[in-house]
């Protein structure tokens, strides 16, 4: 993308015109969000980052993204259950969610096996090894990652921004 010579003589002779320092503002000024501070989708975003980098460092040890971590709690609450249903469930497109296996896998975390109702789909399960990393992970969300998330909000509103998001996804 290439800016015009003009727009960049108007941006300087408006921020002349308001008695803005050229750089000086864009450093040590906000950006004004305008609009967006009232929509909720980009709320939703924010909200979403900061919370995926504190289960990011929470889980650090277990070298697990939130998607994964949702892959391997699914797996234990349905073992045998194939990979449409899984992918489906969790909204991860197919050549997504067939990476995310591949690497699963590789860690020996979980087992694609053939159905033996429908041998041109798979199902899964979850190792012994996944089993471990998982119940690990699951302490380390819960004493660090949901606890401070429930210190913030406390029990009434983690309550009902649950049920709020949970309308979203079952409604919008």
């Amino acid at each position: 993308m290439t800016v015009s010579k003009t727009a960049v003589v108007e941006a300087r002779a408006s921020r002349a015109a308001r008695k803005e320092p050229a750089e000086a503002s864009s450093e040590s000024t906000a950006l004004q969000l305008g609009e967006l501070s009232e929509l909720l989708g980009y709320s939703l975003k924010r909200a979403q980052l900061k919370i995926f980098e504190d289960f990011l460092r929470c889980v650090a040890p277990m070298q697990l993204t939130p998607a994964q971590f949702s892959v391997l709690l699914l797996l234990d609450r349905n073992p045998g259950r194939n990979q449409t249903e899984i992918a489906n469930t969790l909204g991860i497109l197919r050549p997504n969610f067939v990476a995310m296996l591949d690497g699963l896998e590789s860690r020996d975390l979980c087992a694609r096996m053939r159905s033996t109702n429908d041998r041109r789909s798979h199902i899964l399960v979850l190792t012994d090894k996944g089993r471990a990393v998982l119940a690990r992970a699951k302490k380390l969300v819960a004493a660090k990652h949901e606890a401070r998330l429930n210190e913030l909000l406390g029990p009434a509103n983690r309550a009902a921004l649950l049920e709020m998001l949970a309308t979203i996804a079952r409604e919008f």
